[in-house]
């Protein structure tokens, strides 16, 4: 069975467009600029949030359902946009799905009580 060309691998470039002091950053640490190798822009979004840290890899569970992941600031369209990157920037879209290119810090879950 061959690929469908919509079942290939794209770079992607997840970039922060708001600015420093709007307010939707308070929920989310500043992670700069991501490469992801990913099936589409919504994907590459998914694939980002996949990279930071989640509660359900910690001793510790979030106050609503199992995951962070869907709170990631990646997702959140006020913080990012998604832009398909051509093969001629330097970077082969030939891979496994990832992070290709950045820093995903994994430090985004902070504790709430202060010791």
């Amino acid at each position: 069975m061959q690929d469908r060309p919509q079942d290939r691998l794209k770079l992607y470039r997840l970039i922060p467009v708001a600015a420093a002091n709007d307010p939707n950053w308070d929920n989310a640490d500043y992670q700069g600029e991501v490469v992801v190798r990913a099936f589409s822009a919504a994907d590459a979004r998914v694939v980002a949030a996949q990279a930071e840290l989640d509660f359900t890899e910690i001793d510790a569970l979030p106050a609503e359902g199992n995951s962070t992941r869907d709170a990631s600031a990646f997702r959140n369209e006020r913080l990012y946009t998604v832009v398909e990157m051509s093969e001629q920037q330097g970077l082969a879209a030939d891979g496994p799905r990832g992070v290709v290119e950045g820093v995903v810090s994994v430090g985004t879950i902070k504790p709430t009580q202060i010791p």
